[in-house]
């Protein structure tokens, strides 16, 4: 059958269509996005402005033509952060659902990370043992731990790149001071959940998924998305702290000439590199591996096992 996943995030309103079936791994089919950057849009009362749930409205509008043109039978839609954590989530879902006919599942962060971590698993199989994943999104950071395909522990921080951009860090490139600052508060947060994990024992292999640590490997060195999925890419402790430093001083003018940056990211890499760096650092993680299955990877596993089960 073919599906199409429509993942309504903090940064893109993204469509990916697949062929797939119980028992087999999900076949890319087509790609289909839009930048919107929902969680640099929250006003001051943390509600989505009238322009961005217009704009919202029709990039889902378009995501469905494109889902019928390519014949997917069934569309499987969601919401994450940005959508989640509005202030007038309710009224934003109500309008997308009046205009388009998608009803968008909201995922907690919680399902965000279990979801992220199934995908994970089944990418890299039983052989990776005790598994412990890292994600970044543009409104919340996902951290999930365990030996299954569900987690043990999993656990979302509102530190998406996105989030923290728009709120911590205006200037171009921004002050040093407000990177300070941002850097000690961000290892606040995480420091306050590593105890949760810490208690497992320690992870046999170290993972991480989303659009911030794929760049962030690219920048440091990793293969290019040309050379395919296949190929083995990670990021270094070191690597990646030494990027941390370079990206605080850039502007997104030059962020824009590194390889594999995008134009909708760059403005926040420093902050996704000041997530990773924390989340590497206080878990004790020389380098970590980068997968290239993720969320919406995950919601496609989890409706073909549900088939399987009917």
């Amino acid at each position: 059958m073919r599906l199409g996943v429509l993942d309504v995030g903090s940064n893109t309103v993204h469509l990916l269509v697949v062929d797939a079936r119980p028992g087999a791994r999900p076949l890319p089919v087509s790609s289909h996005k839009a930048e919107l950057r929902l969680a640099e849009l929250l006003d001051e009362a943390g509600a989505i402005g009238p322009s961005g749930v217009d704009r919202l409205v029709a990039s889902v509008r378009e995501a469905l033509e494109v889902a019928e043109e390519h014949g997917a039978t069934e569309l499987l839609p969601f919401a994450t952060s940005a959508v989640r954590e509005a202030s007038n989530a309710e009224q934003v879902l109500t309008r997308v659902t009046a205009e388009t006919g998608v009803v968008l599942q909201v995922l907690s962060g919680a399902d965000e990370a279990r979801l992220t971590f199934l995908a994970a698993r089944r990418w890299l199989g039983w052989s990776a043992g005790r598994l412990l994943l890292f994600d970044i999104g543009g409104g919340s950071l996902e951290i999930a731990c365990g030996l299954d395909e569900a987690p043990d522990t999993a656990v979302s921080l509102p530190l998406g790149a996105g989030r923290l951009t728009a709120a911590r860090l205006p200037g171009d490139p921004p002050e040093r001071q407000a990177v300070r600052a941002l850097r000690r508060d961000v290892r606040t947060e995480v420091a306050a959940v590593v105890g949760r994990f810490s208690r497992q024992g320690p992870a046999d292999r170290v993972v991480a998924t989303s659009k911030t640590f794929k760049q962030l490997a690219r920048i440091a060195g990793a293969a290019r998305s040309a050379e395919g999925p296949h190929v083995r890419r990670e990021l270094s402790r070191n690597d990646l702290r030494t990027w941390s430093q370079k990206l605080a001083e850039m502007p997104v003018a030059e962020r824009l000439e590194l390889p594999g940056v995008s134009p909708g990211r760059a403005r926040q890499l420093l902050a996704g590199a000041l997530v990773a760096e924390a989340a590497m650092d206080l878990f004790d993680v020389p380098s970590l591996e980068i997968c290239p299955w993720a969320l919406r990877e995950g919601v496609i596993l989890r409706r073909l096992d549900r088939m399987r089960a009917a």
